[in-house]
This record gives C-alpha cells, sequence and structure tokens, in this order.
C-alpha cells in the first residue's frame, strides 16, 4: 500500500533471505513494524536487534542498513522523513 505520507510494505515468511541484503535510501525514514514475528533490524556496524510490533526505528539517509528473517511475514509502514 502507497500513500503520499507513507508506504505499508510486507515481506513473506517466504522471501529469499538474498533479498533482504544491505542496502540504504537517499532519504531518512521512520519504519515502524506493524507485525514483527521475530523479525530483526541491524544497522551498520552493530549488532541486531529485535523488531517490535509498534516501536519505530529512524533510518538515516545513506545508512547502510538490513532486516534479517524471522519467523513468519514482517509488515512496515515506512514513512519518509522531510
Amino acid at each position: 500500500m502507497v500513500n503520499r505520507d507513507y508506504i505499508i510494505r510486507e515481506f513473506g515468511a517466504d522471501i529469499d533471505p538474498i533479498e533482504l541484503m544491505w542496502h540504504r535510501d537517499d532519504e531518512d525514514r521512520l519504519i515502524e513494524p506493524l507485525e514483527a514475528n521475530k523479525w530483526e533490524f541491524q544497522y551498520d556496524n552493530e549488532l541486531p536487534i529485535p523488531l517490535y510490533e509498534n516501536k519505530p526505528l529512524k533510518i538515516g539517509r545513506h545508512e547502510w542498513h538490513r532486516v534479517i528473517k524471522g519467523d513468519g511475514k514482517l509488515v512496515l509502514k515506512i514513512t519518509k522523513l522531510h
């Protein structure tokens, strides 16, 4: 789902982990897990941290990061920060 303020992104339980590679984005973002299912988030040069439903994380512009597959699907609300 996409609108002007945010997108809802879903990662299925059957996703190939190769699709969860390290990456960076061109803008600051706020991610809010809507369904976490033991997935984790990792900033570059840091240990992975568990994702918790309704506990947002900020990702800075050009900051390397990735998600690590858990049990079931992951649903994120992603808001671009201005």
